[in-house]
């Protein structure tokens, strides 16, 4: 496993994200202090931590919708807080966000919230746009009649779902994740994760997400960064982060729920290939 901070060197060469000396204060509350996390292209890295930690303000940060107090966050090489004007826009094309609960805006039709984007970029016609839209409402299993609905006609499940279609709408190459599939009941999250493996294996997707759910974790996520007193306690593969002796990792991953579903993940990695 690795330690905060250490045997960087190679991980940086092949970073999406990069942040480095992250201190996040409010006011007098300070949150994070002096985080270094690095995001690998193609992986899938867990975000977990405690009621408090952080974890919402890390991701806000990684997207540049909140400013570190010290530090800095680079994605695709360009540092978000000295980025300003076009640079800034052209690396915001590159990522898409499935905010919590979906996000989407009420007073648009399914059709009008995945096509914003596209709307936005000022380059495409509307019949280009209408056959993007379809396209992405199909890539999350969504058939295109549910296109003309507004979001309170939709079930938790379709919200999650076209808040993913939204989220691609740009064919991005990184994908944040808040939450994915809090709300959902366990045939729909195992559905949902699903379509997420899928999607990562067809658009080789880098993905940061923030989660609470074990199960979802175990399925989706190549490394853990685990938030806690205002640090990055540990990173690295989730078997190694688990076995640590910290109080935290101890409630969050060794109770009954957390045993299982390392259960699970040891019986998938006894079935993979040598």
């Amino acid at each position: 496993m690795e330690n905060p901070g250490a045997g960087r060197a190679d991980i940086e060469r092949d970073a999406v994200i990069d942040v480095r000396g992250l201190w996040s204060r409010f006011g007098r509350t300070l949150v994070h202090r002096g985080i270094d996390l690095s995001v690998c292209r193609s992986e899938v890295l867990g975000v977990v931590g405690g009621s408090g930690s952080g974890k919402t303000t890390l991701l806000r940060q990684m997207l540049g919708l909140e400013q570190p107090y010290r530090g800095a966050v680079t994605v695709f090489g360009v540092d978000l807080n000295r980025a300003r004007g076009a640079e800034r826009e052209s690396v915001r094309a590159r990522w898409g966000v499935l905010f919590q609960n979906g996000a989407l805006f009420s007073a648009l039709s399914v059709y009008d919230n995945i096509a914003l984007a596209l709307r936005e970029l000022r380059a495409l016609d509307e019949d280009i746009i209408r056959d993007l839209v379809i396209s992405k409402l199909q890539m999350v299993g969504i058939e295109a009649h549910h296109a003309a609905k507004m979001p309170a006609q939709l079930s938790g499940g379709m919200i999650k779902r076209i808040g993913l279609a939204r989220a691609l709408a740009l064919d991005p190459e990184l994908l944040f994740l808040d939450e994915p599939t809090a709300g959902l009941d366990p045939d729909r999250s195992e559905s949902f994760v699903a379509l997420i493996q899928e999607l990562r294996r067809e658009m080789h997707l880098t993905v940061v997400m923030v989660t609470h759910d074990l199960d979802t974790l175990v399925s989706l996520a190549d490394r853990v960064a685990v938030l806690c007193e205002q640090r990055l306690l540990a990173v690295g593969p989730l078997r190694e982060v688990s076995a640590l002796g910290h109080p935290f990792v101890r409630n969050f991953f060794q109770g009954e729920r957390g045993r299982r579903a390392l259960e699970v993940l040891e019986d998938v990695q006894r079935l993979m290939p040598i």
